[in-house]
């Protein structure tokens, strides 16, 4: 019998200006001899619907065989306004965050927050500095509180999820580690 396909759209989050980069797509920035989105890809492989949410080199991101979508608005609003635009095309029933520049998340990601999801709820990465609000799993009904986040001004990711039911998942520093500028890629 074949591996349970589990019902989550991904979103891999590449839709940044990219100006701690030097102004480069961080997605197509090379870290370990491949791209940065190739690495997010592999941790939500096999997943239905895998969104890649970005704001430029569309065709470039479309051409590795995902849906791409966009910021409502232009100007590059942040990581919140493409959850919104994943959270609107989503078709199935839990969303996962992984965000592009973080190449050292697990490879069982999934499979981990799968088993800690909560109904109505959110599971939210933490590491010893901190939470990690990018990479989550969510009940897809949360788009409700988003919505109501963002239609209120708000547009910090470790905001949005306040009042949901929220189960952290623990990670170390180093799958943690975030890929802003070209020394962090060292």
């Amino acid at each position: 019998m074949g591996e349970e396909v589990l019902p989550i759209t991904a979103v891999v989050l590449a839709g940044g200006a990219g100006r701690r980069m030097g102004g480069q797509d961080k997605g197509f920035v090379s870290w370990s001899g491949a791209p940065l989105v190739h690495n997010a890809l592999q941790r939500v492989a096999g997943l239905p619907q895998v969104l890649i949410s970005a704001n430029r080199s569309i065709e470039r991101y479309r051409a590795l065989g995902h849906a791409v979508v966009t910021d409502e608005d232009d100007g590059f609003a942040g990581p919140l306004a493409g959850l919104r635009a994943a959270f609107r095309c989503a078709s199935y029933p839990w969303v996962l965050s992984v965000p592009v520049d973080t190449p050292c998340l697990p490879m069982d990601l999934v499979a981990r927050l799968w088993r800690l999801r909560v109904i109505g709820g959110v599971v939210v990465a933490r590491s010893p500095s901190g939470p990690e609000p990018l990479v989550f799993l969510a009940d897809a009904c949360v788009r409700e509180r988003l919505e109501a986040y963002w239609q209120g001004g708000g547009r910090r990711a470790q905001e949005w999820f306040a009042g949901v039911e929220t189960v952290w998942f623990d990670l170390t520093a180093a799958e943690a580690a975030n890929c802003n500028t070209p020394e962090d890629l060292r």
